[in-house]
């Protein structure tokens, strides 16, 4: 069965493999404070150019999003997110269950803008009686988004100037950053991304490793005893070697960004290829993700030989799916698909 589900149904890649097997007999001591891990936040700084960062390393996208949300909030606040944000749909209620609101917002492509939230600001500081009401402690956004598309700088920018206004962070999941980065039309660096965000963090599981995200605070802001607070989640491993050796190797010689490149590549021959065949998109898109219209006769067909995700009932005899492409996707199994298609 050919595959293009998702972008995280490959192990990892070689190179990490071979890292585990050469460091496997390596005593090192635990809970990141080897010398893997320290080489691995040193190589994100200097990517970021953020050489006062703080990076810290969790094991996958729901651990990561409801640790830095718990731990940034006040036990009065909640956050604020697009309706279709991963935290407001797709994580089982994982930041609610912390006791913190998900405020969501209207969403035009996946992305929020900055006149929504500033209208929700207004809004709910003009209430009178707002001191009985969630507080809105944070931005939340994914870059991509949950529908593959992507933020300008200008609007990202635009965000950020209302969230200094109000003196709340911005908070940017990069569980695909790799893939955002490295769309023809993205007009940020890392290093921009890193100045725009009060925390973002890297995401591995979806971008060649095992597991894995790397957490960066960059203005000093990490909360108070955020090891322990880690740890009170359940979410601190013994074995931190496991996540400082994936990223030691992600971010040497440009594997990261060289493995995100590839799965734009893939994704760029099926979208042309897609549109050689006709089929309508349900999004335009430049990043991994490619959403088409099929109908549902033929999605039948195509799921003989093909696994997709699925997306949304578009209407009673077409359906909204997903074809994603990774870091591992190579040219063969595109031209499979091509004969499939």
């Amino acid at each position: 069965m050919l595959s293009f589900e998702s972008d995280y149904t490959e192990g990892a890649h070689p190179q990490i493999l071979e890292k585990f097997i050469q460091t496997n007999f390596e005593q090192l001591p635990g809970y990141g404070s080897d010398d893997y891990t320290k080489q691995a936040k040193d190589k994100i700084k200097a990517a970021c150019q953020l050489p006062d960062a703080d990076v810290h390393f969790l094991v996958g996208g729901t651990q990561t999003n409801q640790i830095i949300i718990d731990t940034m909030l006040a036990p009065y606040e909640g956050v604020i997110a697009c309706q279709t944000g991963h935290i407001a749909s797709h994580e089982a209620g994982a930041i609610e269950f912390t006791g913190h609101k998900v405020i969501t917002l209207p969403e035009s492509l996946g992305k929020m803008s900055a006149q929504d939230l500033s209208q929700l600001l207004q809004v709910f500081y003009s209430d009178e009686n707002h001191e009985h009401m969630v507080f809105p402690g944070m931005v939340y956004l994914s870059f991509p988004t949950e529908y593959g598309t992507l933020y300008t700088k200008d609007e990202l920018l635009a965000i950020k100037a209302i969230c200094q206004n109000y003196q709340i962070p911005l908070y940017i999941d990069g569980a695909r950053l790799g893939y955002g980065l490295k769309a023809a039309d993205c007009d940020l660096t890392l290093p921009e991304l890193a100045q725009l965000a009060d925390v973002f963090y890297i995401g591995g599981t979806k971008v060649g490793a095992l597991c894995g995200e790397a957490v960066v605070f960059t203005k000093g802001n990490t909360p108070k005893h955020f090891i322990t607070q880690i740890k009170q989640h359940g979410a601190l491993l013994a074995k931190g070697r496991v996540l400082g050796i994936q990223f030691d190797t992600l971010f040497t010689d440009n594997l990261y960004f060289k493995m995100s490149q590839n799965a734009i590549e893939r994704a760029d021959e099926i979208r042309k290829l897609l549109k050689e065949r006709k089929y309508p998109f349900f999004i335009e898109t430049t990043t991994n993700q490619i959403f088409v219209i099929f109908e549902n006769q033929k999605l039948s067909q195509l799921q003989e030989q093909v696994s997709v995700g699925f997306w949304e009932n578009y209407d009673e005899s077409h359906t909204v799916i997903r074809f994603a492409t990774s870091w591992a996707t190579t040219k063969e199994q595109v031209q499979q698909l091509e004969e499939i298609l």
